[in-house]
């Protein structure tokens, strides 16, 4: 395979790397704490999608399908399951739902994450009368 191959076959992996680049570029350069707020959600969503990528595999069936892939034993699953039926049972191929999980979880984590981050940007705007990172250090500093 030569580089071109790869690198397209691989497309959705440089979007995620892509994702990742702006979200974190946007938390180091940016000064306005609501824009390195987003970059914040933006990097995290770009890992959400990695792991989910990750987690998928072609071919494969969620393990909770069993119709999918059972043996015809007149209907009756419970011998299918047991190998007493007229066939045994099948190697299946499933995916696995751990990842999936987890990055459920890191999305209600996020979630949660970004509405204190923008309550606590409401609250130094409030204070401060800004949401620039500059302006607000040099507040601090002068006491």
């Amino acid at each position: 395979m030569d580089f071109l191959t790869v690198l397209i076959s691989r497309a959705n992996y440089w979007a995620y790397i892509i994702l990742m680049m702006i979200g974190l570029y946007a938390m180091i350069a940016k000064n306005n704490l609501v824009k390195k707020i987003v970059g914040m959600s933006i990097f995290q969503t770009a890992v959400i999608l990695f792991y989910v990528s990750i987690g998928a595999k072609q071919g494969a069936t969620i393990p909770i399908l069993l119709h999918g892939h059972a043996p015809e034993t007149g209907g009756n699953l419970a011998h299918a399951a047991t190998g007493h039926g007229t066939a045994a049972v099948q190697a299946v191929n499933y995916i696995n739902p751990l990842p999936h999980v987890l990055m459920l979880t890191a999305i209600v984590v996020g979630v949660a994450t970004l509405g204190v981050a923008l309550a606590l940007a409401i609250k130094v705007y409030k204070e401060y009368g800004t949401l620039e990172e500059n302006e607000i250090n040099q507040r601090l500093r002068r006491g």
